[in-house]
């Protein structure tokens, strides 16, 4: 309820507020289940686990440096994938895409400049054509519509509130709390009973050490990025990114079988 109350009221303040609410939430607490990466992969196969995580990280930073324009559709693409296969494990086709998509394009269906106006801030070129977000905001509301009518058929209270806040409230802030209530905060209890935790207080004093030295990082990231950066949103995406996209295309590939 605290976090629900904190999003209400970062909903009604300036985009700056909202961006401090998004840092917190996916930069934090939305954090904790990837600063497990290196516990669930075996002992022998760490250290080409780490090398391959950091040139990953490396090669993310260059490529927004280089290029945001390409690297901010590459990194939503693979957010959805992420989402398509995490958030619905033992779904159908049809649903997995729903989540996928619908986790990225769902907050535009009501917020459509707001939307535009990030994705402009966070690196896209101002000559993108309004059709594309357009029907990112079309698809949203389709992919929405339908996971509503699926979790009232489930009675499933966690994936209609995920998907209310992804439509309702503005973009940084409904996505959020839609990332943390339908992908973050479940994979983070999964990563507890994984590791044979049965609190959150021994998964924490677990992961602490790489959750600090990840926050540290993307504090440095944002910081080195800023001067050229007067919003701060395009170094924002580009820290996400640089721990995002290891946590989504390394560690599968590293995890035991049983654990995948």
């Amino acid at each position: 309820m605290a976090l629900w109350g904190a999003a209400l009221a970062a909903s009604f303040c300036p985009l700056s507020v909202q961006v401090l609410f998004a840092v917190i939430a996916i930069g934090i607490i939305g954090m904790a289940h990837g600063a497990s990466d290196l516990d669930v992969v075996q002992r022998r196969r760490r250290l080409p686990f780490l090398a391959l995580y950091g040139a990953v990280i490396a090669l993310c930073l260059l490529w927004w440096y280089r290029a945001p324009g390409l690297a901010l559709p590459g990194f939503l693409v693979a957010s959805a994938v992420h989402f398509a296969l995490e958030d619905a494990p033992h779904g159908g086709l049809t649903e997995r895409l729903a989540r996928g998509i619908t986790m990225i394009a769902a907050p535009a269906t009501l917020h459509l400049p707001a939307f535009r106006s990030i994705l402009h801030q966070a690196g896209l070129a101002s000559v993108m054509p309004g059709s594309v977000t357009a029907a990112l905001a079309i698809l949203g509301g389709i992919g929405a519509l339908g996971l509503t009518f699926t979790g009232l058929l489930r009675r499933d209270g966690h994936l209609i509130a995920g998907i209310l806040a992804l439509l309702l409230l503005p973009p940084f802030v409904g996505f959020s709390m839609g990332f943390l209530i339908l992908h973050a905060l479940p994979q983070t209890r999964l990563r507890r009973d994984q590791l044979g935790f049965t609190t959150y207080a021994g998964y924490l004093h677990l992961t602490w050490p790489i959750l600090t030295a990840a926050i540290v990082l993307a504090s440095l990231i944002i910081y080195m990025m800023l001067p050229g950066d007067v919003a701060g949103i395009r170094s924002l995406f580009a820290a996400l990114a640089a721990l995002a996209l290891p946590h989504m295309l390394v560690t599968p590939w590293f995890e035991p079988p049983q654990q995948a």
